[in-house]
């Protein structure tokens, strides 16, 4: 089950919706092992999975000093980035941001939960390149997002989410184009239990010794399924899902899902759309 508010119920379009947490509820926990998870993916896949840049460490070990000031310490195997030492501790990705020739880019990953980008990918990028291939995002939110960047506090922790659905119920989803392919497999009957909804819980904060910006990012699946005890969840899932702009729909692919997603609310019974 997905904790905390559902995206879907707020928004039909692209926002920042960064509000601000108390520190103390910085990580969401849920999974009582990361590491099971996150070691095979580290050890098979590392390319996929972790990247770092020269000169990244310092800003890596205040990230494992902040973990291990909410979690608690404890001895990792030898020889982990620091970064990575961090992150096979919690359920979250962990982004580290810092500030080099005047923009914040990329400086180490761990991302055992990407949505359709690798660590290698986006290693060393900017702000506005991460985001390039969300519509609209360079006129309507790069400038708001830098000086939120620039603007944060060691005291302040930033939380949004987001959300999108796919036919998958992995975690580690590095590609599109092999999900994408299986979308014809999903017999429209059973969409609700094929077609999971895939929440992000992101977080945002600053590292006050080395300068840095941590982004973490959370993910939680739910079958759409979910969805059909819950009339005002079904509801208002169904607004958002019709009232997407244009934008947004053609950037998660809605498109290749709306036969699946339109049936599985008639069968459901949610109400119809204007």
């Amino acid at each position: 089950m997905i904790p905390g508010h559902r995206p879907w119920e707020e928004a039909a379009d692209f926002q920042i919706g960064l509000r601000p947490i108390a520190p103390a509820d910085w990580l969401e926990g849920g999974e009582a092992d990361p590491a099971a998870r996150k070691d095979p993916l580290f050890a098979a896949h590392r390319g996929l999975v972790w990247a770092e840049a020269e000169g990244s460490r310092a800003g890596q070990a205040e990230v494992l000093e902040l973990v291990e000031a909410a979690l608690g310490p404890a001895l990792p195997p030898p020889g982990l980035p620091p970064l990575y030492a961090a992150a096979r501790r919690t359920a979250d990705d962990l982004c580290l941001m810092e500030k080099r020739d005047g923009q914040w880019r990329l400086a180490a990953l761990s991302l055992s939960a990407g949505s359709f980008f690798t660590a290698e990918e986006v290693i060393g990028r900017s702000l506005a390149e991460l985001h390039g291939p969300v519509t609209g995002f360079a006129e309507r939110f790069l400038v708001r997002v830098q000086r939120i960047f620039d603007g944060l506090r060691p005291d302040l922790v930033l939380e949004r989410r987001n959300w999108t659905l796919l036919n998958s119920d992995a975690l580690h989803t590095p590609a599109s184009a092999p999900i994408r392919a299986r979308i014809g497999e999903v017999d429209p009957v059973q969409a609700g239990g094929a077609l999971n909804l895939r929440v992000e819980r992101q977080t945002l904060r600053r590292l006050p010794r080395t300068g840095g910006a941590l982004f973490t990012i959370r993910v939680w699946l739910e079958p759409l399924d979910s969805l059909r005890n819950d009339p005002h969840r079904l509801a208002a899932f169904a607004r958002a899902w019709r009232a997407a702009t244009p934008e947004l729909r053609a950037y998660k692919r809605f498109d290749l899902y709306d036969h699946l997603v339109e049936g599985f609310l008639r069968r459901a019974g949610a109400p119809e759309g204007d």
